[in-house]
């Protein structure tokens, strides 16, 4: 990629025109890290890059965007600029083409605002942001309150790059973002949602709801997780404190690498604990029925941020399905099968193991999953049918609901190996329901 991404940059300096690496993949070849894309900056106009390459798509030509086909892969090839006035909080009115200098002085942090000369080898910095890189700081470029004003996602996207990046946000920088925190209501939910998804993908999640947390910008966004503070839970079971703090440990015990569902069922499983917190004639605290209402809240909540259908029901039942574990070693083997062959189940599965580490300790349910899951390893949890609804209509049965009943029936006798062949199960219908 870095080298298709070269070329580019000769071809438009061949045509007479200043090009370089711009922005985070100048910030990641700094700090070490493989860029996931490569980004260009260049004097030339949008027209120009369309008549120098062959495919070209123009994302956004009245800012300066065009993103040009190569190899494979797409890389955006912006026009410098500089930015007229931001009335939506998120776009400008308008821009004027300018230098690399000017380019770089309309960007959000100095750390993003750096460019690189693949041709020479050179860093070109005009707004501080190598020393930034190297002392590990996130500084707003300019006027900190100006340029979370002219885009107020930026106030997410510090908080994302300063946990992602461990590094420490420059004290008027960080004041700016927190009082930008409430503005971010004027930011649509699809670039909220993509920015809370990276920054709880990310390996460095707990610092990044920390930040949201110390910020208001939890409050803001998930008012429902900051409610969770406070809510005490029983000693005995949750030694390391209230729900908050549980939930934020269970982050922090989860591994590197997350699917977006495991990461939020995670933040969300124990929501409806404070509406059904209450302290029982003995005088423990209970929480019955908590999963059912923190399912609801969370699936509001998803929609809310405009998850996709997949990943709300995905998530929705991870957390509908979090206290059943308690129950595994007591399920008949055709429940455990049922319950073991679900799509969501090993995210689940992870989602106890954080659970109970984040809080009693206790893995005997966890142990045992695993001992089944390596016992049914070697057949299908849910083989194929032993019979169908067509055997039964061959039985002179006609199509009902009693159609559901009987076929469970007969998959609960074949899971627990007590039916064996379809012969076995048309033999035990014949028996037992005709």
């Amino acid at each position: 990629m870095e080298s298709t991404a070269r070329a580019i940059v000769r071809r438009l300096r061949e045509a007479g025109h200043t090009a370089c690496f711009a922005g985070g993949c100048v910030r990641d070849r700094l700090l070490g890290k493989s860029p996931k894309d490569y980004d260009i900056a260049t004097d030339a106009s949008p027209e120009k890059v369309q008549s120098l390459f062959a495919r070209t798509v123009p994302v956004g030509a009245k800012f300066g965007v065009m993103l040009v086909l190569e190899g494979g892969a797409e890389y955006e090839v912006a026009t410098f600029r500089a930015d007229g006035v931001y009335l939506d909080g998120r776009r400008p009115q308008g821009v004027t083409f300018t230098n690399a200098e000017g380019d770089a002085r309309r960007r959000d942090f100095t750390i993003n605002g750096l460019f690189y000369d693949p041709e020479n080898e050179e860093v070109l910095d005009y707004v501080g942001g190598r020393a930034d890189l190297e002392a590990g700081i996130l500084r707003a470029i300019g006027n900190a309150s100006d340029r979370f004003a002219e885009d107020k996602l930026r106030v997410l996207r510090g908080v994302r790059f300063a946990a992602s990046l461990d590094f420490q946000i420059e004290p008027a920088t960080w004041a700016a973002l927190c009082a930008g925190a409430s503005k971010i209501h004027e930011v649509s939910a699809e670039r909220v949602r993509e920015e809370l998804v990276k920054i709880f993908l990310s390996p460095r999640r707990t610092q990044g709801f920390d930040l949201l947390h110390a910020s208001g910008l939890m409050q803001e966004l998930l008012p429902e997780v900051a409610a969770l503070k406070g809510c005490e839970q029983p000693p005995e079971f949750h030694p390391e404190g209230d729900v908050f703090v549980h939930t934020r440990l269970m982050l922090s015990l989860l591994p590197a690498r997350v699917s977006t569902p495991l990461v939020f069922a995670v933040l969300f499983h124990d929501l409806g604990k404070p509406a059904t917190q209450q302290r029982d004639e003995t005088g423990r605290l209970r929480f019955n029925g908590h999963e059912s209402v923190s399912a609801a809240m969370t699936g509001t909540i998803m929609r809310r941020l405009r998850f996709s259908n997949e990943e709300i029901e995905a998530t929705v039942e991870m957390v509908q399905n979090h206290m059943v574990f308690k129950d595994v070693q007591n399920m008949r083997v055709a429940r455990l099968k049922r319950f073991m062959a679900r799509g969501t189940f090993p995210d689940e599965l992870e989602l106890h193991r954080v659970d109970c580490l984040g809080s009693h300790g206790m893995l005997d349910n966890l142990g045992f999953l695993q001992t089944r899951r390596e016992e049914f390893a070697s057949e299908p949890l849910i083989p194929p049918p032993l019979v169908t609804g067509n055997d039964l209509i061959a039985l002179g049965w006609k199509p009902g609901p009693k159609f559901k009943e009987v076929l469970d029936s007969v998959q609960t006798r074949q899971l627990e190996n007590s039916l064996l062949t379809r012969e076995d199960a048309l033999e035990w219908i014949r028996n037992t329901h005709l």
